[in-house]
């Protein structure tokens, strides 16, 4: 199929018919359900307004992290889709220059985000002039302050930099993303000024808390963004794989991002999409309603990937006595196991410190850490060890 029929294919897969069951809340010991949204009526997009930027946004955006085929991005835009994010370390800056020259001819029609890991101001700017260099364009829609895990790295130094990034024209909208110590994060992030949205990773497997948290922000007017809606993104694990029995189920990656679109504080999404169909796929989300089939799905997976994935609740933290930030290297082992991204499970395994990297799991007689989600995670950072170091 070439590529113009692929993306009238991909179009005419929106006009699935909506569905008409209602999702009802989980038990007591699977995730509850959020807020629900509106089941789609019809099949074209389906828009929600960023908080209070103002910005109208499709439900499903596009996470372009682990994209290396620029024609599944301009596809995406074709088909109406309007929300891009990138950052600065992607690829080791390849993904800017990539997902830039992709969005060119469409840039005026698209939302773009990238982000930034600096935490001092001079280096923020300077990180983001590379980045509209790499993205070929003069401004940003949003630039995120990258994978906060503590409000002390929302510092006013930094906090400046989207302030003045905002005045020079150079921004649209500033924020933070975050996988760890959510919860706070997100609470005191609602009453930041400077904050405009915030990108935070959310799926079916995390605390209820969570969602509370989400809602609060919301309620203060901040765009939110869901990343991680995959809980491992473990579609991309091959048939021969010793995974693929217990995690390989069909329908799961979809009800997973369903389930994160049915909470109503959610502006958009952006899953991680490598080629056509996985498009295909992530687009059923907005012509399709969350299913009590679904629920089951989830409940059903939530089992197979206990032992294996990171809820990034912070029960952890500072606990490992040698000193391994243990969510971080098991969430780096999942990009390789579930989305298939051994280098870049490497890589950030890699800009660990020196001292960490050479830590042994197997040294030890007996882990400190137990898990409260039953991650096995002695097993998960040995294997780690193992495949990056």
């Amino acid at each position: 199929m070439d590529k113009s029929s692929r993306r009238r294919f991909l179009s005419a897969g929106l006009a699935l018919p909506a569905a008409s069951i209602a999702a009802a809340s989980y038990g007591t010991s699977t995730p509850t359900l959020p807020q629900q949204a509106a089941v789609a009526t019809d099949p074209s997009l389906r828009y929600r307004v960023l908080g209070n930027t103002g910005l109208k946004v499709t439900e499903l955006g596009f996470g372009c992290m682990i994209t290396s085929d620029p024609s599944v991005i301009e596809a995406a835009v074709d088909i109406g889709i309007n929300f891009f994010d990138t950052a600065r370390v992607y690829q080791s800056g390849n993904n800017e220059r990539m997902v830039g020259a992709a969005l060119k001819s469409r840039r005026k029609d698209v939302i773009l985000c990238t982000k930034t890991k600096a935490r001092t101001k001079a280096q923020a700017l300077k990180d983001f002039d590379t980045s509209l260099q790499e993205l070929g364009t003069d401004y940003a829609d949003i630039l995120y302050i990258h994978s906060c895990a503590g409000i002390e790295e929302l510092n006013e130094d930094v906090l400046d930099a989207l302030s003045t990034l905002k005045q020079q024209g150079k921004i649209r909208f500033g924020g933070f993303s975050t996988h760890s110590g959510q919860v706070e994060l997100l609470k005191a992030g609602a009453k930041i000024p400077e904050v405009d949205v915030i990108l935070v990773a959310y799926n079916f497997t995390m605390d209820p808390g969570l969602s509370d948290a989400i809602a609060i922000a919301s309620k203060a007017g901040k765009g939110i963004v869901g990343m991680k809606v995959m809980a491992g993104g473990f579609r991309r694990v091959k048939s021969g794989n010793p995974l693929y029995d217990k995690l390989k189920k069909e329908g799961t990656m979809l009800a997973a991002l369903k389930w994160v679109l049915n909470d109503t504080n959610v502006d958009t999404t952006i899953p991680s999409i490598t080629d056509m169909e996985q498009l295909d796929d992530n687009l059923k989300a907005m012509s399709t309603g969350f299913t009590e089939q679904d629920k089951q799905l989830l409940t059903q997976q939530l089992e197979y990937i206990r032992p294996l994935y990171c809820r990034m609740c912070g029960n952890c933290d500072g606990k490992c006595p040698k000193g391994l930030p243990v969510s971080d290297m098991i969430r780096h082992l999942s990009y390789a196991e579930g989305y298939g991204q051994f280098q870049l499970g490497r890589e950030n395994f890699l800009r660990l410190p020196n001292e960490v990297r050479q830590v042994r799991c197997d040294d030890c007689a007996e882990c400190v850490i137990d898990c409260p989600n039953g991650v096995q995670v002695a097993e998960r950072l040995s294997r780690a060890q193992e495949l990056f170091a």
